[in-house]
């Protein structure tokens, strides 16, 4: 058996909780493997030692990093928000626009020898900093922890959302991470957490299909970049055929053709925003209660 395959009723050793962890990104949920006199304890010592190893392993491996010249001095709030408030005037009413773009505009951090230390440290759940860590390596030019951790970009967590540092240098113009993950706040924020009224068939900033998740957010991303390069339906129209004729989302969760097929919708709608919103609602909810104007 692999010293990294141990089951879960066999106490291991903080050395093998280490491996397993840097290696897969999985602990022992139950802290058998750290010393306490509760639950709690154990729990507080493991997490914190985990961590540690995880920041140690990742400064051995980008030694060599520094701080990317396009984040140097930048304003990463007025940044966030100059590209997130198009979506998010589209998709919410005037009144609750300014509190949803407040928490959007904070809601950035750029993982950066500046700040990875403080991001592995803080964010909570193990298994989320497991993959923070190996999107910051792979950002790097670092070796990841593991040869099947996620090739991601961008990643969310509540209301923050984590972005790789090269993007300022995004390998497709229609490409926008910060839009986004931003777009992923919508289904993990409560009206509540941020102030705004809410009922009980009304309890997220916005109502989307699980299924349709990722579908939302690379429309969401595509149709920003659409309308910042495109100022006429003419040429929106030709950008919507470059993108058609490009690789599709690198999701196998979105259905290259229903992409394709919202965005077409999006375009030729007054508010596109709205309309990306209704394609990926639960069909029971299209919709229970009109968010804006249509």
């Amino acid at each position: 058996m692999n010293k990294l395959d141990i089951p879960r009723r066999m106490q291991t050793s903080p050395q093998q909780e280490f491996e397993r962890y840097l290696c897969t990104g999985e602990h022992d949920e139950l802290s058998r493997s750290w010393p306490g006199d509760n639950f709690l304890a154990r729990a507080q010592h493991g997490d914190a030692a985990l961590r540690d190893a995880l920041v140690s392993a990742v400064r051995q491996r980008t030694a060599h990093a520094v701080v990317p010249a396009a984040l140097a001095g930048i304003d990463v709030v007025t940044v966030t928000r100059t590209k997130v408030e198009p979506m998010v005037r589209g998709l919410f009413p005037a009144h609750e626009q300014q509190r949803v773009l407040d928490v959007l505009a904070r809601s950035v951090v750029f993982l950066t020898p500046a700040t990875i230390d403080t991001v592995l440290q803080t964010t909570p759940w193990l298994h989320t900093v497991w993959h923070l860590a190996n999107l910051y390596l792979v950002s790097c030019g670092a070796v990841p922890l593991s040869e099947d951790a996620r090739l991601i970009v961008g990643l969310s967590a509540e209301t923050t959302c984590f972005v790789a540092s090269d993007y300022f240098n995004a390998p497709s113009r229609f490409d926008d991470f910060v839009v986004h993950e931003a777009a992923h706040i919508f289904h993990n924020c409560k009206r509540r957490t941020i102030g705004l009224s809410a009922t009980p068939r009304w309890e997220w900033l916005l109502d989307i299909d699980y299924r349709k998740r990722e579908t939302f957010a690379y429309a969401c991303e595509a149709y920003s970049r659409v309308l910042e390069l495109g100022n006429s339906l003419a040429a929106r129209r030709v950008l919507l055929s470059e993108i058609e004729e490009g690789p599709a989302p690198p999701d196998d969760r979105v259905d290259p053709v229903e992409h394709i097929d919202i965005l077409r919708e999006a375009i030729a709608a007054r508010n596109g925003w709205k309309r990306i919103l209704r394609r990926c609602s639960p069909a029971q909810a299209q919709r229970y209660r009109e968010v804006g104007a249509k």
